[in-house]
């Protein structure tokens, strides 16, 4: 356990780029390497992907594992684990990093089965502790009323994944160097038992909810389907994605791809406004990342103004559209 120094990310590539949440964990990555006094490192696992170091570097890694194989243009889980497993094992880094995302809730526990250690999910925060210069691991908990704190104290790596924005990625500084290490995947096509067969990609008008600065949602209060065109309104003037909680959803008002909560898509927007929504635990447990959220219902009682940094108590048809024309008219100028 002595021997393993170093922090490492698991990068994602989305159509042959870098995905937003592999700046973002190298940025949160690097500020544990500096406390550390440690080196950064990032895997890279793809197809053609080489061009690709270079920019992980930029973003500030110290050195970038290179993993190229055909066998790896898709993620699978029977591929990317093993791939993983082996450079964890030959570099025993400290502490390793992944997104709470599709392929980061499916690798990390699988990996840290393989390793015999632990690993903490959908992490907000992440420190070391100066004492014992252990990971404090931090996630919302009894969703998203509390937050707890977890650390790994008698096994290496520590595993976790974190949220999309829940940390902030560095400057690209394209005169950074750093080091490319090209590793042989070593894969034996038998061992990989599922085959893609087809990708669907989804169809979203706008913005995406995962990739909203600004974010929309109304709730059950809202009433009906034809209620939320008025939110969309107040969306496209701060283009804002717009999002619902559950009970829309489950009334046909939206498409279930716009839910919001324990049960649907986990956001963490720079501003959230919740319309007529009560603010139940569940729901809460989507968008608890979020640094301001902004309230508008008529029930002053409602837990949403416990969450909210401001909130207007009414009925969101008369406050909505007079708040509407505000924003219009600051953005006016």
């Amino acid at each position: 356990m002595a021997d393993n120094k170093g922090v490492m990310i698991c990068g994602e590539i989305t159509e042959g780029k870098l995905a937003p949440i592999t700046a973002e964990l190298l940025g949160g990555g690097r500020k544990l390497a500096d406390t550390l006094g440690e080196e950064l490192s990032a895997v890279l696992i793809g197809s053609g992907i080489g061009d690709l170091a270079t920019e992980a570097i930029a973003f500030g890694a110290d050195k970038v594992f290179v993993v190229d194989d055909p066998l790896l243009e898709d993620y699978r889980t029977d591929s990317y684990v093993a791939v993983m497993e082996k450079i964890v094992k030959e570099v025993s880094p400290n502490i390793v990093l992944m997104g709470q995302t599709a392929m980061g809730r499916d690798l990390a526990p699988r990996l840290a089965f393989r390793l015999d250690t632990a690993t903490s999910m959908d992490c907000l925060d992440l420190s070391i502790d100066p004492d014992s210069k252990l990971l404090l691991q931090t996630r919302s908990v009894y969703g998203g009323n509390a937050m707890g704190t977890y650390v790994c104290e008698g096994t290496k790596p520590q595993i976790a994944t974190v949220r999309a924005k829940a940390m902030d990625p560095m400057g690209k500084d394209d005169s950074r160097k750093g080091e490319v290490v090209t590793i042989d995947a070593g894969l034996d096509p038998s061992m990989i038992r599922t085959t893609v067969v087809d990708k669907v990609k989804e169809e979203v008008e706008g913005i995406k909810l995962e990739d909203a600065d600004v974010i929309v949602t109304g709730g059950r209060g809202m009433g009906s389907g034809e209620a939320f065109q008025e939110l969309e309104a107040l969306a496209k003037l701060l283009g804002a994605a717009v999002g619902s909680t559950r009970p829309p959803c489950d009334n046909g008002w939206v498409p279930a791809a716009m839910q919001v909560g324990l049960t649907g898509k986990i956001v963490s927007p720079t501003l959230y406004i919740a319309v007529a929504v009560s603010g139940a635990s569940q729901h809460m447990a989507g968008c608890s990342g979020a640094k301001n959220i902004i309230a508008i219902n008529k029930d002053a009682e409602a837990n949403i103004f416990n969450e909210a940094r401001f909130g207007i108590v009414g009925d969101y048809k008369k406050v909505l559209p007079a708040f509407t024309e505000k924003v219009k008219n600051l953005l006016a100028g």
